[in-house]
């Protein structure tokens, strides 16, 4: 006679039949038995014959137990593997600190050998671009820092200074010597009257330019030399070719520039115009923020004001800030001031000119306007 299951057992296989359809597996509790398995839990038929011969009996032979696996301990993320770092030495460390060395991270000769200076800069170039802050150069640092700077020649790679075939030097005259004065004025490597003429003053202040950016110190200008103060530079205006002192003017400003107080800032002329009931009062300079972190575009009003802030984010100071969008701000940048628009803020205004940000600190209110455009 068969055994007839229990109603426990048949809703209990009902529930395993539909896991199963389902892909998924029933989990056992802990410090419960397992479920049984059909094979267990059937009820043998019995016997059509009865047998009288007494049965020999015998050992069974235990089944062997297969062994829990040893659950495998959950990896960690490897760090990035290190291209190069502390210890290392050879032709592409001296790659890397003159790539370094073009953004100013790096200073002095070009060793090829990886030590204290260069964790320092490596660490300086990470910091800045929000890359893991190790020293040491990964995959992520290194495309990073090519993405911004040149191949170096073999001469810079050994620290071979040979200069280029002059372009000006002293005596030249002419316009082009104008553009050169006005350019090196913007940066503070030139001072007085733009002439036209190349002079000892001029002289003095192309050699400070190239002794500060390792080109060799001529006084002269060859390419080199010339690209490198046009990448930092904008084109001078008529009025500083000319010694003449500009006067603001209302005319193409963005029209919510017009109405009371307004920071208006233009992306396309790369100028800062203070506006007061639609008459100018001053003009300066600006920079931006990068393609990554651009300036935020808009009407905005300036929030709140702080004369020595020091980023909490990047650890840069930004002297006589003006936040007018989260952290962006209108603030003094003495990067901008060395390297001019060969570099870009964090979404920041950065204003070069020392005073010209300490006039607007000094005038600007919280709650004027600020209005940034193209």
């Amino acid at each position: 006679m068969a055994v007839r299951p229990t109603t426990s057992y048949a809703a209990t296989a009902a529930l395993i039949t539909v896991l199963l359809t389902a892909g998924c597996a029933l989990p056992v509790a802990s410090g419960q038995d397992p479920l049984p398995s059909a094979a267990a839990t059937s009820v043998p038929a019995p016997s059509s014959s009865t047998s009288t011969t007494t049965a020999t009996p015998t050992t069974a032979t235990p089944t062997p137990s297969t062994p829990k696996a040893t659950p495998k301990p959950k990896s960690t993320p490897a760090e990035p593997a290190a291209l190069l770092s502390k210890g290392d030495s050879g032709p592409k460390v001296r790659e890397l600190q003159h790539r370094l060395r073009q953004l100013e991270w790096f200073a002095g000769s070009i060793t090829g050998r990886y030590r204290t200076s260069t964790v320092k800069a490596v660490k300086g170039f990470q910091d800045k671009r929000e890359l893991d802050t190790t020293g040491a150069v990964d995959k992520a640092t290194w495309a990073s820092l090519v993405s911004r700077t040149r191949k170096p020649t073999d001469d810079e790679l050994h620290n071979r200074l040979t200069p280029g075939r002059a372009l000006m030097r002293q005596g030249t005259t002419g316009n082009r010597v104008r553009e050169l004065q006005a350019r090196l004025k913007q940066i503070g490597w030139f001072s007085g009257s733009v002439t036209g003429t190349y002079g000892s003053v001029t002289v003095a202040g192309v050699r400070g330019f190239q002794g500060k950016r390792a080109i060799p110190v001529t006084g002269e200008v060859d390419q080199r030399t010339w690209d490198r103060l046009t990448a930092m530079t904008r084109e001078p205006t008529s009025d500083a070719l000319h010694n003449r002192t500009p006067k603001p003017s209302a005319s193409g400003l963005d029209s919510r520039c017009l109405t009371g107080r307004a920071l208006c800032v233009s992306k396309s002329s790369n100028t800062l115009t203070w506006v007061i009931d639609g008459q100018p009062q001053l003009r300066t300079d600006v920079r931006f923020g990068s393609a990554e972190l651009p300036t935020r575009e808009g009407a905005f009003a300036v929030g709140w004001k702080s004369r020595d802030h020091v980023s909490t984010i990047y650890h840069t100071p930004m002297p006589y800030a003006m936040f007018f969008s989260g952290g962006q701000a209108v603030h003094y940048s003495p990067d901008f001031a060395a390297r001019g628009y060969n570099g870009a803020s964090h979404g920041c205004v950065n204003v070069r000119s020392m005073s010209a940000i300490q006039t607007l600190f000094a005038q600007v209110r919280v709650g004027d306007k600020v209005i940034v455009y193209r």
